[in-house]
């Protein structure tokens, strides 16, 4: 049941997001668009509450409901900003507004962008932690935790390998290449080069 739910969250998510932004932009019904998409998180409380009711119901501990608060956790720490990429792109194809600015590519710029990214992991992880602790106390030592537990561990594995791929970013920030042509073209073992240059055109300008 608990899976089941999930899919039909995560199938809920798309629709209501898909009939907020058409009503927003081809309804032009901004408030109504904006009820909808602000009725996500309602999605989130029933999963919650349908996987605690089955738990009280002497459901057994497992995978599901592991995944069921990495779902909320990853909803919360990154729906937001899923959300507002797609609105802005929305508000850009069928509002008429301006596209929305890309984000960075290079430098340190790109590795805050990276950084911003992460701590967005960081807060599913939490998240999920939070309602897996729950969960293991509403059990107690009645049931079988080891599997919700195994999901807690993977939470905190996941915002690890994010935070090394993001923090790889500051330690070694991506270059732009047309920016490395340019220090390239001004580098000292060109100066000889453009000094005869010069003295060459100075002693036509003499003649």
């Amino acid at each position: 049941m608990i899976v089941t739910l999930i899919v039909l969250c995560e199938v809920g998510f798309w629709v209501l997001l898909a009939a907020g932004l058409a009503t927003r932009y081809l309804l032009k019904m901004p408030r109504t668009g904006m009820a909808l998409l602000l009725g996500e998180p309602l999605l989130e409380v029933v999963l919650l509450v349908a996987t605690a009711i089955d738990l009280k119901n002497g459901g057994e501990p497992g995978w599901e409901h592991g995944l069921a608060a990495l779902y909320i956790g990853y909803t919360v720490g990154h729906g937001h900003r899923t959300v507002k990429w797609l609105d802005g792109h929305a508000a850009h194809r069928l509002g008429g507004a301006p596209p929305p600015p890309k984000p960075p590519k290079y430098g340190m710029a790109r590795a805050r962008h990276e950084g911003r990214i992460w701590l967005g992991t960081l807060v599913g992880g939490a998240i999920a932690t939070v309602l897996l602790l729950l969960a293991l106390w509403y059990v107690g030592d009645d049931g079988n935790t080891d599997g919700l537990r195994s999901w807690m561990f993977a939470a905190w594995r996941a915002v690890g390998i994010h935070g090394l791929i993001a923090l790889s970013y500051f330690v070694r920030p991506k270059k732009d290449p047309e920016a490395g042509s340019a220090v390239a073209a001004r580098d000292p073992e060109h100066v000889p080069d453009l000094l005869v240059r010069r003295a060459g055109k100075d002693e036509e300008q003499v003649r």
